[in-house]
């Protein structure tokens, strides 16, 4: 296996990065031997850090790697501050574009990593939930999958209170930065249901969606309200709740059904 810090010029975020990949690559043939997942080339999955999160997260706080050996695929961790995965109008500000679009080149350019949607999948826990499955509804080109733990559906939230009231982590500046006016919120790209509507209208798929949470998790709510936007419009989505909260206890316990239902196609 190995494990790669990379560091790059991203020309959306105007600066170096920093991104961890992990590649199951050099397994013993005795841990692939009837292992009919090495029998196809290596999918890659991109997973998103929380709010206060960085690039070192998963692979520190979860049981990826060993996932990752076991249905063999790449994980990659790249760090996006607490943009909540927004493209910003400010200069270096693109991070939406950063992930779906800059990151997966470099890589594939770099590793040599599959650029086919059918291999590319997407994830990420709280912030980084909102931003996968956005990313993915913006990127459908790019991602066939994404999967959400305890997901940050603060939209609507926002829409009908004028602010977030589920967390007290940010105050109102950093709202407003965000998230941007109000009265443009509920039609930009920074929507999830803007995005699914806009694919709808278009005839466009919408990318295969898995959303989890915790059942004492204080996004529930929002979880709930964004799982029944997705049976109103007829899209497919797979949400499980059980038992936790908003850490890693749950996430850990969630990841394993998660991954699996990414890789059932092989």
């Amino acid at each position: 296996m190995a494990l790669l810090t990379v560091n790059f010029l991203s020309q959306s975020l105007c600066r170096i990065t920093t991104v961890q990949v992990f590649l199951p690559n050099d397994l013993n043939p005795e841990e692939r031997a009837g292992n009919p997942y090495y029998d196809r080339p290596m999918k890659t999955l991109y997973l998103l850090h929380g709010y206060s999160g960085n690039y070192t997260d998963w692979v520190q706080g979860s049981n990826i790697c060993n996932l990752a050996k076991k249905y063999n695929f790449a994980v990659v961790c790249p760090s996006a501050d607490n943009s909540f995965y927004f493209d910003q109008e400010m200069t270096g500000g693109s991070y939406r574009t950063f992930i779906g679009e800059e990151l997966p080149a470099y890589l594939h350019k770099l590793l040599g990593l599959s650029t086919q949607k059918e291999d590319t999948f997407i994830g990420g826990l709280s912030m980084g939930g909102f931003g996968a499955v956005c990313t993915a509804l913006r990127y459908p080109e790019t991602f066939s999958k994404a999967v959400g733990f305890s997901s940050a559906f603060v939209i609507n939230e926002l829409l009908t209170n004028g602010k977030r009231v589920t967390s007290t982590e940010t105050n109102r500046a950093f709202q407003e930065h965000v998230y941007g006016p109000l009265d443009k919120l509920k039609n930009s790209e920074k929507n999830p249901e803007f995005l699914i509507n806009r694919l709808l209208e278009k005839g466009q798929s919408v990318p295969a969606l898995y959303l989890a949470c915790g059942t004492e998790d204080y996004l529930l709510e929002n979880n709930r309200d964004f799982r029944d936007f997705l049976h109103k419009k007829g899209i497919p989505a797979v949400y499980v709740e059980s038992p936790g909260i908003h850490d890693w206890d749950f996430w850990n316990r969630a990841l394993a059904p998660a991954v699996e239902w990414l890789m059932e196609d092989r």
